[in-house]
């Protein structure tokens, strides 16, 4: 099941600020969460495992079931049929999810208003309507914003429209149409993942 709780709550539990707004930063609490928060103990090498794979999964908000689908199924398929580590392909195939790229491509604030605007029906794939967050983009691909859904409070203000916002090389977004062409899969070395993918997939095949 996909957590729906509190999103600061998660960031207090894992230490970090697993999303992007300055609002998450686990540094304005240090205590864990709980009605007796403590600071966080020092952790075993299991523990460190299990963090690091809490972190990547919910920096992604994902459910246990579908992280794990990715890790153990679809990036060691992608893995094993590409010719590349596992770990590179664990990080390409969450960054692959049309939700991230929304996100890299500066049409959300969060992964979690991205999905909002997915899940709503706002945006089209290749000219088509489409409403799932999980589907994997392919080089080519187009994203637009359905016309009737432009005057939307989700789309006036996108980060995207910022100056200061830097959109990734293998992104290609039109300011004008809010149009996002895919100029190729994701340079998963110039991203900053939040764990270490290594450990992930080490816990995975404890």
């Amino acid at each position: 099941m996909r957590y729906t709780g509190p999103k600061f709550k998660l960031c207090r539990r894992e230490g970090v600020n697993l999303f992007w707004p300055s609002k998450y930063n686990p540094k304005k609490r240090r205590t864990l969460p709980g009605q007796h928060g403590k600071m966080m103990a020092r952790l075993t090498d299991y523990g460190k495992l299990l963090r690091n794979k809490q972190v990547l999964k919910r920096s992604y908000m994902l459910s246990e079931r579908q992280f794990k689908n990715i890790v153990v199924k679809t990036a060691a398929k992608y893995s094993k049929n590409n010719n590349i580590d596992y770990d590179k392909a664990v990080s390409l195939t969450l960054e692959r999810r049309l939700d991230a790229t929304l996100f890299r491509a500066g049409f959300a604030v969060t992964i979690m208003m991205a999905r909002q605007m997915i899940g709503h029906g706002h945006l089209m794939l290749n000219w088509k309507k489409h409403n799932i967050p999980s589907y994997l983009i392919n080089e080519w691909d187009v994203i637009s914003v359905r016309e009737k859904s432009k005057s939307s409070p989700l789309f006036t203000e996108l980060p995207v429209q910022d100056g200061k916002f830097s959109t990734p090389t293998w992104l290609n977004v039109d300011k004008s149409t809010l149009d996002l062409t895919i100029n190729n899969l994701p340079d998963i070395e110039t991203i900053r993942m939040s764990a270490d993918v290594l450990k992930v997939v080490e816990y995975y095949a404890r």
